[in-house]
């Protein structure tokens, strides 16, 4: 299949839905000329990212928010994919009422060539903090805005198995394990990754290459193709990292973009190299052994059990 990676460029805080997906249609455009089945958006891809911003009044956090999907500003996207045949990975902020009770999420979907959605993930690692931190040059409270989502899945679609997450979870190896064992043949990222990190003012010079580290690790670890791709450039004051990226089974990057802008790159990702590696190096059903991990999933991390109450020393 050929994938897409639609990077964007910064989104204003008073840019219009319309004006967004007018940006989206133009990439997606760009990728269906070039021969691709899919493509790939950032985390939060409709509006600016919002969780910088410490805001009391519901009402004007909730504008940043989709209460359907598609809604009549996301219809022309979907109804464009179906014109062109190509699906496409979105992310956004989901508003969302079950069982009576409103839920918001940091969410993306997968969308086939009909236009219709295949499924929906929301955002497990959620960074951040959850209360307002003036010190810093900017927040990032994705804990105060969003819940978190419970599991990655996968599914099968457009000739394989395909995966999604979102920003944060690339950091995590949990993230690519879970959908490795479910046989995940691509994984699709969204991400708002800004330059400076306020807690860890030594990391920012080495953004980029995390970025990168994270997502080559978790290919190569779980033969699975990864598609990463970025909201970058300065947005609101804020500059954000680029380096959206395809990355095949082998962690070699195979297409990359090379601005900070709206731009695509492009990638021939034939899904039967993952199994060079599922079924040598990475076949998990000859060589893991879960009996010597129970720790990750008794245990938070060094201090907490799973449940949050505190370890004992010999656990």
């Amino acid at each position: 299949m050929n994938v897409a990676a639609g990077q964007l460029g910064p989104i204003a805080r008073n840019e219009t839905r319309a004006h967004v997906v007018a940006r989206l249609s133009a990439l997606m455009r760009q990728a269906r000329e070039s021969g691709c089945d899919l493509i790939v958006y950032p985390e939060l891809a409709l509006t600016t990212f919002f969780p910088r911003w410490y805001i009391e009044d519901q009402a004007e956090i909730d504008r940043f928010f989709e209460r359907e999907m598609p809604g009549p500003e996301t219809r022309p996207l979907f109804d464009l994919a179906a014109e062109l045949g190509i699906g496409f990975y979105l992310g956004y902020g989901e508003l969302a009422i079950e069982e009576g009770a409103v839920h918001r999420y940091n969410a993306s979907i997968l969308v086939d060539k009909s236009g219709a959605i295949v499924t929906k993930y929301r955002k497990v690692h959620l960074p951040g903090h959850g209360e307002h931190e003036p010190w810093r040059k900017f927040q990032h409270l994705e804990k105060r805005y969003f819940e978190p989502g419970d599991r990655f899945g996968v599914v099968e679609a457009f000739g394989g198995v395909m995966g999604m997450a979102i920003c944060n979870d690339r950091r995590w190896s949990e993230t690519y394990r879970v959908m490795g064992l479910q046989g995940v043949e691509m994984v699709m990222i969204g991400y708002n990754t800004p330059v400076h990190n306020p807690p860890a003012p030594e990391h920012d010079d080495l953004s980029l290459f995390h970025n990168q580290l994270v997502m080559q690790a978790g290919a190569y670890q779980n033969g699975t193709f990864v598609v990463g791709v970025a909201k970058a450039g300065v947005e609101e004051g804020v500059d954000q990292i680029g380096g959206s990226c395809i990355i095949a089974p082998s962690g070699e990057v195979v297409a990359s973009c090379t601005t900070k802008g709206d731009e695509i790159a492009l990638a021939r990702c034939d899904l039967d190299l993952c199994n060079s590696y599922k079924r040598t190096t990475f076949n998990f059903d000859v060589h893991r052994q879960p009996r010597a991990y129970r720790m990750i999933v008794e245990r938070k991390g060094r201090n907490l059990m799973a449940d949050g109450t505190a370890a004992g020393r010999d656990t």
